[in-house]
């Protein structure tokens, strides 16, 4: 908008001095009122329609603005020479809605030419070499400013354009840095719980079992009662224990190296040692984003935590398949089904995980098997990972955290 009110100051500036131009003079004549009239034509057609393409103008618009222009040069000129001073506002204002720089030349030249007709209908034959003169020094200068102004206004793209990338590469860099920190304060907090909270439970689940068996023989009530409490403290300790490992395992991300697919065979190996629920792998998903491999790998852990609480299962399968528009997984189990149970109703697992799924544009389905069981199926949609800007080290996948401690057998409903 400023810009515009700056052509349209420039506007009034070159009619006004058009019509000074015929007031100096010691009587107003017949083409004195002539320039006027060419002047009010002028106000109107750049007012009324050229105004509004200040700041650029497709290409019949700019040829309509440039005809326009070159007739009102034209007839003023033939009316008074001094009229030419119009060129000043005229050659800027054709460059600037010029969709090209071919058509800003052109539209020039163009001008020039009316220049010439102009001093040709004004002073017969002689006034070719004043028009020619006028128009080669004038369209010279026009052109000459302009190329330099448009390099100008390219140079300040080119830096305009450096300044979103180098924005757009600090913002992916202070991305990188806040996760290579939040990387390694898990770590930390991994190390401190595994040194301190691990090994205090680890402790006190071995004092427990000492004190149960220097009770074993010993009769009577209060020791009955004392052995009891004993078995309750070592169970606590222990489930207690398998939280902390679990975090410890949650926190601790995996060589930079190791991929989804590995990730998951880690998570079926250790759930297979815990449970002896046999977990096979079919994993088909490299060059995946890093950010949808942490959300299946999420979701496959989920799944066992499932399976592990509530299927009574001997066997699990993960699958994923990778298409090229969406990745699929599936975790099925050969247990005893989920009875109905709805994500959310009483737990946090399965309602936790679609939402994970829902913020990646994907589902997923969670109900009996065909042959029985339970199935998990999650799809998502497939993002290639965008090239970076600046070169660093990927930032690691998370590693898979073990399942809780199995639940009694009455919780029908998943976590």
């Amino acid at each position: 908008m400023l810009k515009v009110r700056w052509w349209d100051a420039a506007a009034f500036v070159a009619v006004a001095v058009t019509v000074l131009f015929g007031l100096v003079g010691p009587s107003v004549t017949r083409n004195d009122v002539g320039v006027w009239g060419v002047d009010a034509a002028f106000l109107v057609l750049y007012f009324a329609y050229a105004r509004r393409y200040a700041t650029g103008a497709p290409m019949r618009h700019h040829l309509a603005i440039s005809i326009g222009f070159a007739v009102i040069i034209a007839v003023g000129t033939a009316f008074e020479p001094s009229f030419a001073i119009m060129q000043a506002f005229v050659y800027p204002f054709v460059w600037s809605t010029a969709p090209d720089l071919r058509s800003a030349l052109a539209a020039n030249l163009f001008i020039a030419v009316a220049i010439v007709i102009g001093y040709v209908a004004r002073l017969g034959v002689a006034g070719i070499l004043t028009g020619v003169g006028v128009a080669v020094l004038s369209v010279g200068f026009s052109i000459a400013l302009g190329l330099w102004i448009t390099r100008i206004a390219e140079y300040g793209e080119e830096r305009g354009r450096l300044l979103d990338e180098l924005r757009a590469a600090q913002g992916q860099l202070a991305v990188m840095h806040r996760d290579s920190g939040v990387l390694e304060e898990r770590g930390r907090l991994a190390r401190e719980i595994h040194d301190t909270i691990a090994q205090s439970l680890t402790g006190l689940v071995m004092v427990a079992q000492r004190a149960g068996n220097r009770l074993e023989p010993v009769e009577g009530e209060a020791a009955a009662s004392a052995r009891g409490d004993v078995e309750l403290i070592e169970q606590m300790a222990r489930e207690a224990l398998t939280e902390a490992r679990g975090l410890v395992a949650s926190l601790t991300p995996v060589e930079s190296e190791a991929g989804l697919a590995d990730a998951l065979r880690r998570l079926a190996t250790s759930f297979e040692r815990e449970t002896g629920v046999r977990v096979s792998v079919a994993a088909d998903a490299d060059a995946l984003d890093r950010e949808l491999e942490v959300v299946l790998l999420r979701c496959a852990q989920e799944g066992l935590a499932n399976v592990r609480k509530h299927a009574h299962a001997e066997h699990a399968t993960i699958e994923i398949a990778a298409g090229p528009a969406e990745v699929v997984l599936v975790v099925r189990d050969d247990g005893v089904g989920p009875a109905g149970a709805v994500p959310g109703e009483r737990g946090f697992g399965l309602s936790g995980m679609r939402d994970r799924v829902a913020l990646v544009g994907g589902e997923f389905a969670f109900g009996p098997g065909e042959t029985g069981g339970t199935v998990l199926r999650v799809v998502v949609p497939r993002t290639d990972a965008a090239a970076p800007i600046v070169t660093s080290p990927t930032p690691p996948l998370p590693a898979p955290a073990p399942s809780p401690t199995p639940t009694p057998a009455s919780e029908e409903n998943p976590a």
